[in-house]
């Protein structure tokens, strides 16, 4: 049997693991608070897919949805493309920036529209 000596100039932080576990608490918590429910249909072969998923990962059907609609929604945003229309808003570094008339201005003033009219008084 060996005795390893502990080594004093290895200094770890015993704390942060309590630290990490907190941290993920307080976003799920927050998480929670901003949760709404939805309810919606879905085909029978999309709801066969969730079930499958959601046991392969040992997830609840419901959270496997919000995260998978979630991460959807992020992507598409991302990827909503820019077109440019003949009205210039802008000059960076001598090159003129056109107003975008794609869907993403029209998506934001929904959203927006929509994120006033849901906050409370």
């Amino acid at each position: 049997m060996t005795i390893q000596k502990e080594n004093k100039g290895n200094k770890t932080m015993p704390n942060n693991h309590v630290s990490h576990l907190l941290n993920k608490l307080e976003e799920h918590s927050t998480e929670q608070t901003q949760l709404v429910d939805c309810n919606f249909s879905i085909s029978k072969e999309d709801q066969i897919k969730v079930e499958a998923m959601a046991e392969l990962f040992q997830l609840p059907a419901d959270k496997l949805v919000a995260d998978l609609l979630h991460t959807v929604l992020l992507e598409m945003e991302e990827k909503m493309p820019y077109r440019a229309g003949s009205n210039v808003i802008r000059v960076e570094e001598g090159d003129p920036i056109y107003e975008d008339v794609g869907p993403m201005p029209r998506y934001m003033a929904i959203k927006n529209r929509l994120n006033k009219s849901t906050k409370c008084a």
